[in-house]
């Protein structure tokens, strides 16, 4: 009786082992960073202007905007709240009223992961995804991850109207 001789089973090379750990890890990463699209669907239930630019009307759906203008109707000024703001998810912008009768716009685009925004709260414009805090002010980073202000979005305020310019 001969007995074949044992031949141990070539292991996997250390650079083998390494890449693979670190291409898992890479991908549960991107996993977990990855944009939920459908987040902020509840915070912006009233996403379309109440009325037209030119004054008419008071709460009637319009897509008519400022003959002058030419811009988006987004708001009138009641409908943003001082101190806070309101997200625009249709038109990928917020605006804001730091103070009151001073308005301001930023993208609803998260600059962390480009996540939207979907929250408003005690002066801050919050994104979901890793909670980055933006100030309703600037738009610059109160919390991180994100490391850049939203970018400024141009609007227009004639009387009680705001217009996306």
């Amino acid at each position: 009786m001969t007995s074949e001789p044992l031949h141990p089973v070539p292991a996997p090379g250390r650079r083998t082992v390494v890449a693979a750990v670190g291409a898992t890890g890479l991908a549960v990463a991107l996993t977990a960073c990855g944009s939920d699209n459908g987040s902020s669907d509840s915070s912006s239930s009233n996403t379309e202007a109440g009325a037209d630019a030119s004054g008419g009307g008071s709460g009637a759906s319009s897509s008519a905007s400022s003959g002058s203008g030419g811009g988006t109707a987004l708001a009138k000024t009641a409908d943003i709240p001082a101190g806070g703001g309101k997200i625009f998810k249709e038109q990928g912008v917020v605006v804001t009223q730091p103070t009151a009768g001073t308005y301001k716009a930023f993208s609803s685009k998260c600059t962390h992961q480009g996540c939207a925004v979907s929250e408003i709260s005690n002066g801050v414009i919050i994104c979901p995804c890793h909670k980055s805090e933006f100030s309703v002010t600037d738009g610059s980073v109160k919390k991180g991850p994100a490391t850049q202000p939203l970018p400024a979005e141009k609007i227009t305020v004639s009387g009680d109207s705001i217009t996306l310019a």
